[in-house]
Parts: C-alpha cells; sequence; structure tokens
C-alpha cells in the first residue's frame, strides 16, 4: 500500500473498448508520477474487455453500470467520492507517454491560475500527425479539436492557452469541476467537454494546453466519428450547447450563423447523413426548453464579457473548415481571483 495521497483520480469511461482499455491501463501503470488513483467505470460493456481486464495493483478498482449510462454521467458518478485536489478523464483508446502524468503535474506548476489543463492528443495510426491540441469554439455555432490532422511538428513547442480541453484525456481542478455542475448528462457523450470548459470559462477559469502531456489515440474507436450515433448526438448537443452558454448579444449572432452552416453540414455528410442529421437538429430543437432553462443558471454565474468571450472564439471561416489550432492571447481575460483581489 502506498502511504503518499494521490494527487489525482484519473477516469476511464469503458464502453466495449475491447483489448484497447488493458493498453490504456498498463500505460498508466508504468508512469514515471506513480501517486494517482485510477477509477474504470464500465459502461454496460458487452464484449468481455471488463472481464477480461488485469489490474496492475491498488491505485486502481472498477465500477460496473447497470446500464451504458454515457460518457457524461459516467465521469460524474466517478467525481462524486473523489477526495483528490484534481481529477483527469481519460479515454480507454488513449495510450499516454510514460511521462504524461508528470507532465500534467508540472503545468499545473507552471500556470498555477489555470483549472483546465488538456493534452496532446497524437494519431495513434499515424504518429506524425496530430489528434487534438485544444478544443476550439467559432463564432458559427461549431466546435472542433484544434490542428486535428496536421503534422506534430507544426505544433508550438510550448504550453498555450485554449478554449477548452478535449475531455479524451483532459485535467481538471475538482472544484472548479463540481462548481460548474460537473458534465451535463443530458449530453450523454459529444461535446459535453466543450459545454464544460464553456461553462468554466463564463466563470472566469483559464484552460492551458499542456504541450508535453502526450497520448496517442486511437479515435472513435468505440463509437465511428461518421455514424449514424456521432452525427446525431453531435448535432442535437451543439444546438444545446449554444442555447445554454452562450451570452447576449453574441447569441443572435451566433444563431444566424449557425443556420447559414447547417446546409454546408448537409453537404459534407452527404445525403446517406441527411436524415440523421435532420433528426438531431429536431431533438435538439424539442430539447431546447431544459437548455434555456439551464441557460438562466450559467449565466448567473458568469463574469466573462462579451468582448473577453468574442476574442476568443474563431471568426475566420477558413481556420473552421480547416480544423485549425486557436490559441488564445494572454491577458484578453482575467482570473477570478484576479477580478477578487
Amino acid at each position: 500500500m502506498r502511504s503518499v495521497a494521490p494527487w489525482a483520480r484519473v477516469i476511464v469511461v469503458n464502453h466495449n473498448a475491447g483489448s484497447l482499455l488493458q493498453t490504456c491501463v498498463d500505460a498508466l501503470a508504468a508512469q514515471t508520477l506513480d501517486v494517482f488513483e485510477t477509477v474504470i467505470i464500465d459502461n454496460a460493456s458487452r464484449d468481455g474487455s471488463i472481464e477480461a481486464l488485469r489490474l496492475p495493483d491498488d491505485r486502481f478498482r472498477v465500477v460496473v453500470a447497470r446500464a451504458n449510462l454515457g460518457f457524461a454521467a459516467a465521469n460524474n458518478l466517478a467525481v462524486s467520492d473523489c477526495g483528490t485536489d484534481w481529477i483527469i478523464t481519460l479515454n480507454p483508446d488513449t495510450r499516454p507517454r510514460k511521462d504524461w502524468l508528470q507532465e500534467l503535474r508540472l503545468a499545473s506548476v507552471r500556470h498555477p491560475d489555470a483549472t483546465m489543463f488538456g493534452s496532446t492528443q497524437i494519431n495513434a495510426q499515424r504518429p506524425d500527425r496530430v489528434d487534438g491540441f485544444g478544443d476550439v469554439y467559432s463564432i458559427f455555432g461549431t466546435a472542433w479539436r484544434g490542428a486535428s490532422g496536421q503534422l506534430l511538428a507544426t505544433l508550438p513547442d510550448d504550453d498555450r492557452e485554449v478554449f477548452a480541453p478535449c475531455a479524451a484525456a483532459a485535467l481538471y481542478a475538482r472544484e472548479a469541476f463540481l462548481a460548474a455542475g460537473g458534465f451535463d448528462e443530458s449530453f450523454f457523450c459529444y461535446l459535453e467537454d466543450v459545454d464544460l470548459g464553456f461553462r468554466l470559462r463564463l466563470r472566469g477559469e483559464r484552460c492551458v494546453q499542456a504541450r508535453h502531456a502526450e497520448v496517442l489515440h486511437v479515435g472513435s474507436a468505440t463509437a465511428d466519428a461518421d455514424s449514424d450515433f456521432f452525427v446525431f448526438h453531435s448535432q442535437r448537443n451543439r444546438l444545446w450547447l449554444m442555447a445554454k452558454a452562450v451570452p447576449s448579444p453574441l447569441i443572435w449572432l451566433v444563431t444566424l450563423l449557425q443556420i447559414a452552416v447547417v446546409p454546408l453540414v448537409l453537404l459534407r455528410r452527404g445525403i446517406g447523413k441527411w436524415r440523421v442529421t435532420f433528426g438531431g437538429i429536431v431533438a435538439g430543437l424539442k430539447g431546447l426548453p431544459d437548455a434555456l432553462r439551464q441557460r438562466r443558471q450559467v449565466q448567473i454565474g458568469r463574469t466573462l464579457s462579451n468582448v473577453e468571450l468574442a476574442r476568443m472564439l474563431v471568426w475566420d471561416p477558413r481556420k473552421a473548415l480547416r480544423h485549425a489550432p486557436h490559441f488564445i492571447e494572454p491577458g484578453i481575460v482575467e482570473t477570478q481571483a484576479a477580478r477578487e483581489a
């Protein structure tokens, strides 16, 4: 038994990840920083991945859900009894480098006023390519993983501030996570990390992309990024995110631009995906009353000004089309601590 209290809780949500789950757990066990605990939430997998899993030591435990709770609810469940100052969300289709946790911890020391940290996600099939370098949000109401598909060599060599972390490999201060209400469980999965990051941003929190905290990411290993499931949830959740988080008067501009974007989305998806795309949009519209009720609470806690938020968003449609990274210049926004000083 280790006598040193864990620095962070790593949460791995598994749903039919196959042998990738064991690979992820083994990579965690090999970390150079060993003061952590891991909770693996199994979302009613049917592929035998949880039965075949071998836990390396007492830092790891499994919680088996009776149903598929979704990514958002499963993470919230794992946080509910957490006593560490930091929580980490990690997809089972990732393979962290040996110094990944150490680099995240060092980043938290370098940037003591940040409460969110993202990892450099590398395409596991093409290790010279980026899978994601921070979540980006645009004035068009769209979101993406920054630098996805670009050469790894094009990334900066230092930490950068970004809009939000991708929850495939993210670090959150537990107190900030809980104060914002955690992940929105109605999202089930997809864009729940952008939604949480947006809400934390509105509360004056900062997000730093830790350049040298690297994970290999298979990506869409448990849900094809072009599947009906992905298309439906991403379309639906995009509308709820806008309705909840984008403040007035920016919401009117974002809504108009999102209406203009929908035909482009249909063209990019192809005729075969039109029905499911429309289904997601209809489901999003049906859920707007609930999203608008949540909006009141989200906006009450807002400290970020419209000007500060606008400067964080992507306005260039060319950057949106190529999923370019977007870095936030230092000094755009005061932290909550600075406001209260």
